[in-house]
């Protein structure tokens, strides 16, 4: 186990440092780095996912490169723009909906984002569940029009109910990621119809092939995203992607560069708007925490253990 703390270049999901752990297995790495609020019984598939990377336990890729998305932080219009040029990605994916900032802040950010990508490219927005049903109903439109056609809204609300209920008032596709990943159930997406895409990450949802099985379930359409993984993370969510015998959308999995730093040689960085499907080398040098944050990891690991060892008992 070796922990690790990494800058961010920007705030994002309110953060500026990220941290977790890298575990070796007997095929290598593999990433446990739930966020900090997280409590043992949310963080336990996380690890599931790391495990399952470090023995090797990935299936067949069918495919050897993965288009995706570049991720625009919820950052003035100039930056947004600056993010979407420097991507080199033709799909965008535009933060929104951020707390403290007004409806005209999310549609100056996505002007300014349909202006760098020209009118080919493909715009998505993610609200992350902040709004409520009416206003969700509001602004999707506003947004629409602002991007000169969104691709789909993110989980524009919160319960999977209220997910339903914007589906049938606006004409914009909406994809499910929170509904999926924290809900108790995520085939009430399904049966509730509540949704046009599944976004499915791989470590909150207890690796490769939980995804594939869950993908397979919904019957939805699925975008793999990341979880603000370092490239170990990110290898995980690229073995998902490769996986799935349908890939009809750009992933989520372009976001090492929101870090400032990385554990590995070669980071997975997108060429041309693709990622390669590879595993990148750990460099062990890279690989730094103070001696509070490693306390604090071990603590968590051995809670999420001890978790476990209570279901068998």
């Amino acid at each position: 186990m070796r922990v690790w703390s990494l800058p961010m270049r920007t705030r994002f999901r309110g953060i500026t440092v990220r941290e977790g752990v890298l575990l070796r297995g007997e095929a290598g790495w593999g990433e446990w780095s739930p966020f900090l609020e997280y409590d043992a019984a949310v963080a336990e598939p996380w690890l599931r996912c790391a495990e399952e990377a470090a023995a090797g336990d990935w299936p067949a890729p069918v495919r050897d490169r993965v288009p995706v998305n570049v991720t625009v932080p919820a950052v003035g219009p100039d930056q947004a723009h600056a993010i979407v040029l420097a991507g080199g990605c033709r799909t965008a994916k535009v933060k929104v909906a951020e707390p403290g900032q007004t409806l005209a802040d999310d549609q100056a950010r996505v002007e300014a984002v349909r202006d760098a990508l020209g009118p080919d490219g493909r715009v998505r927005i993610d609200v992350n569940g902040l709004w409520d049903l009416d206003t969700a109903s509001a602004s999707i439109p506003v947004l629409d029009r602002a991007a000169g056609g969104l691709e789909y809204v993110e989980q524009p609300c919160a319960s999977v109910e209220d997910l339903a209920a914007v589906r049938r008032r606006v004409g914009v596709p909406i994809a499910a990621d929170e509904s999926i990943r924290r809900a108790a159930d995520p085939y009430r997406v399904r049966d509730l119809e509540a949704a046009d895409v599944a976004v499915l990450k791989v470590q909150p949802l207890g690796g490769v092939r939980a995804c594939l099985r869950i993908a397979e379930d919904i019957g939805l359409p699925v975008v793999v995203s990341s979880a603000l993984e370092t490239s170990v993370g990110i290898a995980a969510g690229v073995a998902l992607a490769a996986a799935l015998p349908e890939l009809p959308y750009a992933c989520g999995l372009a976001t090492v560069q929101l870090l400032a730093a990385e554990v590995v040689t070669d980071p997975l960085l997108p060429v041309d708007g693709e990622l390669p499907v590879r595993v990148p080398v750990v460099d062990e040098s890279l690989l730094h925490a103070e001696p509070d944050r490693v306390a604090h990891w071990e603590a968590r690991l051995a809670e999420v253990r001890a978790l476990r060892e209570d279901r068998r008992s």
